[in-house]
């Protein structure tokens, strides 16, 4: 860290080249705010008349294109998130399985996540983002027949996890690195926090309908609804406007690989912000995997009270995610943290309660630092990073998909030695130390803008 402290004025060099390489793209043809006359105001300074910024990138018709596409697809994940826990610990009962389900998306994602990075930064990333969903939807589909003709087993499961971390790994570091150029680097913060705002929409609404769906039809009623969902994202992405994309000129991936790689060894404050990025997700996002076995053995709440806990958590990540689009682009770095304590914090108390009402209050702080956790972080790494690697560098971020689904394997193999609620609140007590000690002792990381 003190590495990172030292070198801060060197990462800061990298970052002074990204704007006019933002710029220089967007105003050679793309950006869509020429679409929208005057729609300057995402600089972090206020917009128009009434100095809030928050809905700005929304006046970009091309980022709204790819918002509604975001829903459909994110719809789906939440809805799919809850269904898979619920019905993976409705077949088996065990755990261990529910880690099992979470190694089974995050192998694939830790793999193909790295290639996904190098598709990014040499390909169109809409045809990406077109390719994934649709074989998203293919998925799904698949899913929804097998449970009606009662032909699935927890097997089928498992293999449609490893499918769809391949999917999400090759497809996420697109989806992700397209932002900037769709608004440009001044409002990259903003898109940012909103696209994270549509996630905690989905967060709100997508899970109890899953829950309910459950309840109601039967757990096959989720899957068809996700296919869709993924249909819908479809339409809209065959909508958008192809954006330009840097081509790599290596001849070999393997290549491209090692190039990204030793651009994030060399950029030390991207290199800061990943590693606390991955050690926050390895010790909190277990929880989300994990949290029908505290409905179901220590709440005893079930189905729908498992979606409502997960829509509650989308109400402060909701909240979050909208604050955070409204502020200008100072103290980046310090909120970055702080979210993290918060997170933690909010943790600890919900491993600790037993009563179900404390829990739903406790959950919406989870949300909340969650949000400004997620955002904050992938503002910052592609604030930090060049066009020409930024494909790579966030497939470097989204391992953090795949750390934490094998995070979660661990965490549930020791919740059946020491129980749910010790693993939990006990991962969350490490990642408390860690952002104290962050707060109190590398200055370089709480300065970052």
């Amino acid at each position: 860290m003190a590495k990172l402290e030292r070198s801060q004025g060197e990462g800061a060099g990298n970052t002074a080249r990204t704007p006019n390489l933002i710029e220089q793209r967007t105003s050679a043809g793309y950006a869509g705010d020429q679409d929208v006359p005057g729609l300057g105001a995402v600089d972090g300074t206020g917009s128009g008349v009434t100095g809030l910024r928050t809905f700005d990138s929304f006046r970009n018709r091309q980022f709204r294109l790819y918002w509604f596409a975001m829903m459909g697809q994110m719809g789906a994940m939440n809805m799919q998130m809850m269904a898979r826990v619920w019905f993976a610990y409705d077949l088996t009962g065990s755990a261990t399985m529910l880690g099992a389900m979470a190694l089974a998306l995050a192998l694939p994602m830790l793999v193909f996540s790295l290639f996904g990075g190098i598709i990014a930064d040499r390909s169109q990333k809409r045809y990406v983002l077109l390719a994934g969903q649709a074989a998203s939807g293919a998925l799904a589909l698949g899913v929804a027949v097998s449970i009606s003709i009662g032909s699935i087993t927890i097997v089928h499961l498992l293999v449609a996890g490893v499918i769809q971390g391949t999917i999400m790994g090759l497809m996420m570091p697109s989806r992700q690195a397209i932002i900037p150029e769709i608004v440009g680097e001044k409002g990259l913060m903003n898109a940012v926090s909103l696209n994270a705002a549509g996630m905690n929409i989905n967060r709100l609404l997508a899970p109890a309908a899953a829950g309910f769906l459950i309840d109601g039809i039967g757990i096959e009623g989720v899957y068809y609804a996700m296919t869709g969902l993924y249909v819908i994202a479809v339409g809209f992405i065959i909508a958008l406007r192809p954006t330009r994309s840097i081509t790599v000129h290596s001849e070999s991936a393997w290549d491209d690989l090692k190039e990204g790689a030793r651009y994030v060894r060399g950029n030390t404050i991207v290199l800061g912000l990943l590693f606390l990025t991955l050690l926050t997700v390895v010790l909190s996002m277990p929880f989300q995997f994990l949290l029908p076995i505290f409905t179901e053995d220590i709440l005893d709440v079930g189905a729908r009270g498992l979606g409502v806990l997960f829509s509650l958590s989308g109400i402060g990540a909701l909240v979050g995610s909208l604050v955070i689009a409204s502020l200008g682009n100072r103290n980046r770095g310090r909120l970055f943290i702080l979210s993290s304590a918060v997170l933690a914090v909010a943790l600890i108390g919900f491993s600790i309660s037993t009563w179900y009402p404390l829990s739903l209050l406790i959950i919406i702080p989870i949300g909340l630092g969650n949000a400004g956790r997620m955002t904050l972080s992938n503002t910052l790494v592609q604030t930090y990073t060049d066009n020409a690697h930024r494909g790579r560098v966030m497939s470097f971020y989204m391992m953090e998909f795949g750390l934490m689904s094998i995070a979660t394997f661990g965490i549930s193999v020791l919740s059946e030695f020491i129980g749910i609620q010790w693993a939990i609140g006990g991962a969350a007590g490490i990642l408390l130390a860690i952002t104290l000690y962050y707060l109190a002792f590398v200055p370089g990381m709480r300065r970052l803008q």
